[in-house]
């Protein structure tokens, strides 16, 4: 039996658990969760997110993060640059196109990202110029999960799992019979202008009709005191630029969802587009001629390593002219997503949720007006998950999730033959309360096999991942949380397969056939005080690492590197911190800081970002009038990895105001103006793969946001 009937056969078994609802009655859940002034909550009550079971804040042992829509649409519009500047998250920025979240110095496939639980099915884990396809912007909001509950949805996330939560298809019918909101804004730092729209209908009492979209455009990015070094045979020329040039970014994005809401759960399915175009900075073939002899590189003089490849062709299709920019990618995705919720399904059990989801990705890399690199890809997911009632006071969800995906490059970047991933999961996890103790454990256990159409060998492992969690409330109002796991995450298939020049990264990369998988002992320790004024958390992690797998670097040629995925042993440690006061009912003062120290065989780790130190004051004036300052020094980073250079630090001011107003029927109008980077300061960021390319400089945002 194909995969694909796998999932079809999970969606039928759903829809017919589904035909026992009632009808005459309405779901509307009441969120308890509480955001503070900066936009970001603790997971109070959750319902329908990354976590399946209704735990209080002062059940988690580790620092969860949630951010709210408010504050997504008003920050980043890629995934990494959201959420930098969320405590011990940090962006892995590819120009204004394409960013990932690095977290506690873990970046790629140690940082799982996923879409309502689910896998995004596109190629971002592979290099970072690759965008991952989810719009924050468009997020009800973002989820930073640690701890146990990562297991729910994959192993090796130790710095933490990213999902992002969505209303593509509602799962509640909404009052007065609609809801929606509209939204515009400016910024002046690229000439960015984004729209986004959604609206939310009741068709009868129990069908509801979601649609949504966003469109973008922007010009490349603004910063101070870039200057561009040109080599011309046997001088070198230097001019300074206002813009980084190739930064420019385009996109839009529209889902459309149907959801079937009775009194007992839901059932619904969405369709989603999604197309961009952005350029890649930094991108060069000057280096196109090297290639590997054993370990070690040999670069020019090969008539075989033309530019001109005889895989490129004409690129057609393509509605705007970039053809006199540098490399530029041209991305489309279509996805399709089920999900389904049934309160009660029979005796033991209070909960069964399911979903499956199909992509259909693909993306060309160009230059000039030809396509020089194909990536398409194809996936399935389906997941299954049962929350039982207690058993002997414990409470707990298992699950079970398979996934496919085929990968297909064609072009001269093909860094590896096609070949299809397929994986299997069975998962769990439980909680209970002793005392003043709260317990939670959990585990994963995964299976992977790894199709390539060439000579080389397939893959077929297992790995198996435990996690507990306990929070001990000493005394009223402090908690003292230990976080410790044992977890084990399989190769990919790059990592094992790959033979070719990758040219966004200036690296000619090599996989390893004979790759084990990955393993990591971790622990965390948070200390968590919450008083009527004063409040304070605390954390220390040190995550163990054996096969740690990572591109050694065997030989370089200036600036371009032959690099092998190897194993060895690896440690990253750090902390994370946070202090607030609450002054009045209108000021409230916070001080934060991170830092983390990443090893590998007792050498520096790559691209690990440098600490970070600051304060923020927010202020709610009244009903209508609220704004914020924040001032943080980022340090420099000195403890670099080989064939790095030291990234210097600078200092982030950023300051916002906003106003809103209320209407009729709970519509609420806001408009806001946020001042970034506010000292003009040049950036670069360690934890990049262009540390060498500056960040945006001063830019001012304005907006306007109705919801109705």
């Amino acid at each position: 039996m194909s995969f694909s009937k796998h999932i079809l056969a999970l969606s039928i078994l759903t829809t017919f658990s589904s035909m026992s609802w009632a009808e005459d009655q309405q779901v509307d859940s009441k969120p308890t969760d509480k955001i503070n002034e900066d936009g970001v909550q603790l997971l109070d009550a959750v319902t329908w997110t990354a976590h399946p079971l209704e735990q209080s804040t002062q059940d988690f042992g580790v620092a969860d993060q949630t951010i709210s829509r408010e504050k997504l649409q008003q920050g980043g519009t890629t995934l990494g640059e959201a959420l930098k500047s969320e405590l011990g998250v940090y962006s892995s920025s590819f120009g204004a196109g394409s960013s990932r979240p690095v977290i506690r110095g873990q970046e790629g496939a140690r940082v799982k990202v996923t879409q309502n639980a689910t896998e995004n099915m596109d190629v971002s884990s592979l290099s970072p110029d690759h965008t991952v396809t989810v719009d924050p912007q468009l997020a009800e909001k973002i989820e930073v999960i640690r701890g146990p509950s990562t297991l729910l949805y994959g192993a090796g996330s130790v710095g933490g799992l990213v999902n992002v939560v969505d209303s593509k298809i509602a799962t509640k019918m909404p009052k007065d019979g609609y809801a929606g909101d509209v939204g515009v804004r400016y910024n002046s730092g690229n000439d960015e202008k984004l729209a986004h729209a959604g609206v939310t209908v009741g068709l009868g009492s129990n069908v509801a009709l979601r649609v949504e979209g966003l469109k973008r455009e922007a010009n490349d990015y603004i910063t101070p005191n870039y200057i561009v070094t040109e080599d011309h045979d046997d001088h070198t020329h230097s001019t300074k630029e206002r813009r980084v040039g190739n930064t420019f970014s385009e996109s839009e994005n529209i889902n459309v969802g149907l959801s079937w809401i009775g009194e007992r759960g839901f059932a619904g399915v969405s369709y989603s587009n999604r197309q961009d175009q952005y350029g890649l900075p930094g991108h060069s073939h000057e280096y196109e001629s090297c290639h590997p002899h054993g370990d070690h590189l040999h670069c020019g003089g090969h008539d075989d390593h033309d530019h001109e490849d005889e895989s490129a062709h004409e690129h057609e299709g393509h509605d705007h002219d970039h053809s006199g920019a540098g490399p530029w990618i041209d991305l489309k995705t279509e996805r399709y997503d089920f999900r389904s919720e049934l309160k009660d399904p029979f005796a033991g059990f209070k909960k069964l949720r399911a979903q499956a989801s199909y992509t259909d990705y693909q993306h060309d890399e160009i230059e000039g007006d030809e396509a020089m690199t194909t990536f398409k890809s194809k996936g399935y997911e389906g997941r299954v998950e049962l929350v039982h009632n207690p058993i002997a006071q414990w409470e707990g969800v298992w699950g079970v999730q398979a996934s496919q995906q085929k990968l297909d490059i064609s072009g001269e970047e093909a860094i590896f033959a096609p070949n299809k991933t397929q994986k299997y999961s069975l998962f769990g996890l439980e909680h209970r309360q002793f005392g003043d103790v709260h317990l939670e454990l959990g585990t994963r256990l995964d299976h992977q096999k790894i199709e390539i159409d060439s000579t080389q060998k397939d893959f077929d492992g297992n790995a198996f991942s435990v996690s507990g969690a306990a929070n001990w409330e000493f005394k009223p109002d402090y908690t003292l949380s230990l976080s410790a796991s044992h977890q084990q995450r399989l190769p990919s298939a790059q990592e094992l397969y790959s033979n070719g020049g990758h040219f966004a990264t200036n690296t000619y990369e090599l996989g390893n056939e004979n790759l084990d998988k990955e393993k990591s002992n971790n622990v965390e320790l948070g200390l968590h005080y919450e008083g009527d004024q004063l409040s304070y958390h605390v954390h220390l992690y040190h995550n163990w690492f054996d096969n740690y797998i990572y591109a050694r670097t065997l030989d370089r040629y200036e600036n371009f590197r032959l690099i092998q995925y190897s194993q060895d042993e690896a440690k990253f440690y750090g902390t994370e911190a946070e202090v607030a006061y609450q002054w009045n009912d209108i000021y409230k003062t916070t001080i934060f800081g991170d830092y983390v120290r990443g090893k590998i065989d007792n050498e520096n780790a790559p691209r690990v970002p440098a600490g970070r130190l600051g304060t923020r004051v927010n202020a709610t004036f009244d009903e209508n009038w609220s704004g914020s300052a924040e001032y943080s020094h980022v340090f420099n980073q000195d403890k670099f990895a080989a064939y790095e250079q030291e990234s210097s630090g600078y200092n982030m001011v950023n300051v916002g105001v906003a106003y809103q107003h209320p209407f009729a029927n709970k519509q609420i109008a806001k408009v806001y103006f946020n001042a970034n980077n506010l000292l003009d300061e040049e950036i670069y960021e360690h934890s990049s793969f262009l540390a060498n390319i500056p960040q945006i400089g001063r830019n001012f945002v304005i907006g306007v946001d109705y919801k109705f």
